[in-house]
């Protein structure tokens, strides 16, 4: 059975982009189809400035959110990154297959990196390798496929890299997974900047819809989207990036092609109301199943707690071997 890795990290709310880019999927179809483990990486959230007790709540709604939109233990396995050792063990491992050449290129890298020193902020080593530390996610569990966003998947090609180097080096010992993408919104843009993607860790928030948003504060966000000059609404990313983000969230919602939607409406008022209705529509069943979760917490306590043991009887036989290929002494 094809195995599945993905994951989300804990530095802000989840938003309507991680659900239509990530997580309803997740829950439609690839925990039914595949062997599937989705995680909180709170691990990766300490790359940067952080509040701890923010990451261990954050850790927490993600968690409960994953399980509110769908997420079934019984079919999948949900889980924390640090409940499961194995991921550092092999991540130090893989620092040592990897090169500092090949970690700076990467775009999230340079990008993060410029802003926290814009800020003033020192930049933290664990920037520069965390990508490696997401190679480890993937490739303990002998994972197949990895569904990610546009953004992610130079971090994928990464992590198969590293998996052939390391088995040429040392012998087989990883499957090399391979990034699958969903055809529609797979990257939604902020509503006010719609060429930057709805971020859950941006300063600003007055683009971004977030999962547990009030339907009022959703309706209220997207009617005053950003949209573009002129009165036709025409599905082009490169000329009208704000209507194209609109039908981009529009037909994902309604499993739509955004360029036939494109002809239905002669306004951007028109456009937004409906693209409105049809993301509080969308979330409503995410929230109230939320609610119902988040007064329960001993119940995920339990499924984390579960879901962190099934995982790490996953993971430890393909670290131990990682282990002993690339020279290690085994425990006694």
């Amino acid at each position: 059975m094809t195995r599945i890795f993905s994951g989300v990290k804990p530095t802000g709310h989840l938003t309507l982009g991680n659900y239509l880019g990530a997580v309803r999927r997740w829950a439609a179809t690839d925990q039914h189809r595949a062997d599937a483990l989705f995680c909180v990486v709170d691990l990766h959230a300490l790359t940067v400035e952080h509040d701890p007790a923010r990451v261990r709540r954050l850790s927490r709604q993600a968690a409960t959110l994953l399980l509110a939109a769908g997420l079934d233990p019984a079919l999948c396995t949900v889980f924390v990154q640090s409940h499961v050792d194995e991921h550092a063990r092999l991540s130090y491992v893989l620092e040592c297959t990897a090169t500092d050449g090949e970690l700076r290129r990467m775009i999230q890298y340079k990008e993060k990196s410029v802003r926290a020193r814009a800020a003033g902020e020192s930049v933290r080593l664990s920037l520069l390798t965390y990508p490696v530390l997401m190679a480890a996610d993937i490739l303990a569990y002998g994972t197949d496929e990895v569904p990610v966003g546009d953004d992610q998947t130079q971090h994928v090609e990464l992590t198969r890299d590293l998996a052939v180097r390391f088995n040429q080096r040392y012998g087989h010992t990883f499957v090399v997974p391979k990034a699958t993408r969903p055809a529609v919104a797979a990257r939604v843009m902020d509503l006010q900047e719609p060429t930057s993607k709805m971020g859950k860790s941006h300063g600003a928030t007055t683009g971004i819809v977030y999962l547990l948003d009030e339907p009022e504060v959703v309706r209220k966000k997207i009617m005053r989207a950003v949209t573009d000059s002129g009165r036709e609404v025409e599905y082009d990313r490169e000329e009208k990036p704000g209507v194209a983000n609109l039908l981009d969230v529009l037909a994902a919602c309604e499993d739509g092609n955004p360029e036939e939607l494109a002809g239905v409406y002669e306004s951007y008022g028109a456009l937004k109301k409906d693209t409105a209705e049809a993301v509080v529509e969308l979330l409503r069943p995410v929230r109230e199943r939320h609610a119902e979760l988040a007064a329960d917490p001993g119940y995920v306590d339990q499924v984390l707690k579960e879901g962190a043991e099934r995982a790490r009887g996953m993971a430890r036989p393909t670290v131990d071997a990682a282990y002993r290929a690339i020279g290690l002494l085994p425990a006694g």
